[in-house]
């Protein structure tokens, strides 16, 4: 059972910012790993608080926010950057 990758508009804008070696790397680990898995949550962590219903996971410094879609197995990455500044708004 693969998953589906889908990037919000802003998350997109995110990656697109990053150093070309790590948006690679981040998309290298959402194909070859998240993609790949019958739940991606064993890999993630849940986060808390107002941000509940999304998952994190990390690829060395940084961080990505995502929300997963159930009945479409999809994964919708909503937020990407180095961990010390995707958690703020």
């Amino acid at each position: 059972m693969a998953w589906q990758i889908e990037f919000d508009p802003s998350a997109r804008s995110e990656l697109e910012k990053l150093d070309k070696s790590v948006s690679d790397r981040i998309l290298r680990f959402l194909s070859e790993r998240i993609a790949m898995l019958d739940g991606p949550r064993s890999i993630g962590q849940r986060l808390q608080g107002a941000l509940r219903e999304f998952w994190r996971f990390r690829v060395g410094d940084h961080r990505l926010i995502c929300s997963l879609k159930d009945d479409r197995l999809v994964v919708i990455a909503v937020r990407t950057g180095h961990r010390r500044d995707v958690y703020r708004a």
